[in-house]
This record gives C-alpha cells, structure tokens and sequence, in this order.
C-alpha cells in the first residue's frame, strides 16, 4: 500500500520570547533558530519514522534544498517533489518558555500548486492507496475531489484553519484529523464536543480524529469510538506535536495497526516529540516509541 503526502514544505525561523509579542509592542528574543518545517514537511517525516514508506509531492523553491535533504535523508522519496523559482514558503514562530508556540505563516511556494500538478502526481497512485493533506496547499479543493475520484484513501489535516476549508465537502474523506478548535469551526459550534457529535450526524461515512491537547485523542469510524490517553511529558516546544501524532497514525495504519494500536503509538510519538526542541527535528523513531510504549 502506497501513502502519499501532497505537502507543504517551510522554512521555520524559530524565537525564543518571555511572553508573545503584543500589538505595538517590541520585544528582544532570547535566542534565535532556522528549522526545517511546514505541516507536510513534519508529516512526511514521521510517516517514514513509523516505518512506513511514504512519497512526499509538493513544490520546492530555491532556498528549500536543505529541506529535501531532510525529507531524504529520513527516507522519503521524493521523485513527485518539483523544484520551481517561487520562494520557498516560510513560518515565524515565537515560542514561551512553557512551550506553548504562536506561528505566523507565509505560503510562497506551497500556494503555487495547480491543478495540472495535481493530476500529474495523483496519476501515479491507485484505489486504496493514502493520500495525505494539510490546508497549507493552494488548490486544496481541487486535489480532494481528484483523489476521492480515483479512490484514495484521504487523511485530511484542516490545519490552519481557514474560512474556505469551512465550506469543502468532506464526502469521500476517509479521515479528518481536526483538534479542538477546529472540530468547533468545521462544525459551527462553540463547544468541541458538540462538533465532534455534529460531524459524526453530518457525515455519518466520516472517520473523525480529534485530538485533545492533555485529555488524549478520541476517534470516531463505522459507529466505534477509540479513546486514547495523553502520556504526559515536561513540554520544551509544542511545534510539530499534531504533525507528529497524524503521521504515525497513518503510518501506522498503514502498516496494518488497527485503530487503538495506531493512536496509542502517535500518542507518545507526539508526547515525546514535545520534550525536544524544533519540529522535524523532534520527531522520534518507531523503535524509541515502541520500547517507550512497551515499558507501561
């Protein structure tokens, strides 16, 4: 079975800060880094880390070499990646020292996806194979309906949420991976658990993914409902802990897993994530989650 991750791929400039900044307000950063990042760059990596094989297609630009090199060096095949002359898409990211992140997000070369590369790559893959996506993808409607249409299996991130995500038919997904905020906006609800419960009455053929911060993750398929715990952890940088989490559990399942096993191995996956710094970077291997799970 093939998964394939029509991702976005960002450079990360990563601040140390005491607080966010606030409006009119200027502030010295205590120290600064340059990271590999964006949502599918992340993601791709810790398919591969699971131990699964997965194809990363997307568009790299100039400044992106070291970026595939990483995805490269991880394991990811890269032969459906485009090299173009549009900038490279980038992140600016504050993190506090409990962790927690603010990222502001400039598209570049992920926003110049068209079409015709969608049906270039998706060519290549076959009913049942999985198709990975993430909102930082121009054409994001597009390539849904082309891969619904050939019979993929979609594993679709709606992070960062967006008001045009609020309105794609989700008929056809085989997964929507959401966190809290975004279960309630894709819903049109205040409450998460009252979205989570809108979701399954609307799309009734829906997996839904809802991950919850330090109560764990809780999924929703063919009228079962899979809890999973959060295994807690001292944070040192939050960055990449939902990309952790979605590529180990499709990788996972992928390779088999059933549900339960899939969402407990990204569940300390992500947890173990949070402990390092960085997002790709932090991503742990199968044999380091495992022995962790094994020793509960």
């Amino acid at each position: 079975m093939n998964v394939v991750n029509f991702g976005s791929l960002n450079i990360d400039h990563v601040y140390a800060v005491d607080h966010f900044c606030r409006a009119g307000e200027t502030i010295h950063t205590k120290s600064y880094t340059q990271n590999a990042g964006g949502k599918g760059l992340n993601q791709s990596i810790a398919v591969s880390r699971s131990g699964q094989k997965v194809h990363h297609a997307g568009l790299l630009g100039p400044e992106g070499t070291r970026l595939a090199e990483l995805l490269s060096g991880s394991g990811v095949d890269l032969r459906y990646l485009q090299h173009v002359a549009t900038p490279q898409g980038h992140a600016i990211i504050q993190v506090q020292p409990d962790g927690q992140n603010c990222i502001f997000l400039y598209g570049g070369s992920n926003q110049a996806v068209t079409p015709e590369d969608i049906d270039a790559v998706l060519s290549h893959f076959a009913p049942g194979d999985y198709l990975l996506m993430q909102n930082e993808m121009s054409n994001l409607t597009y390539m849904l309906r082309a891969a619904v249409q050939r019979g993929l299996r979609v594993v679709l991130n709606v992070s960062p949420i967006s008001e045009e995500i609020l309105h794609v038919d989700l008929s056809g997904v085989d997964w929507l991976v959401v966190n809290e905020i975004e279960c309630a906006r894709m819903a049109g609800c205040e409450d998460p658990q009252a979205g989570y419960e809108t979701l399954k009455q609307r799309y009734p053929s829906l997996g839904i993914l809802l991950t919850l911060g330090a109560e764990g993750s809780v999924s929703w398929k063919d009228g079962v409902e899979v809890r999973q715990c959060a295994y807690p952890v001292k944070a040192v940088d939050t960055t990449g802990a939902g990309d952790t989490y979605m590529g180990y559990f499709v990788g996972c399942l992928a390779q088999g897993m059933d549900r339960q096993a899939a969402m407990q191995y990204a569940s300390m996956a992500s947890a173990m994530s949070v402990t390092r710094p960085g997002a790709a970077v932090s991503i742990p291997l199968m044999d380091e989650v495992r022995a962790a799970v094994e020793a509960l």
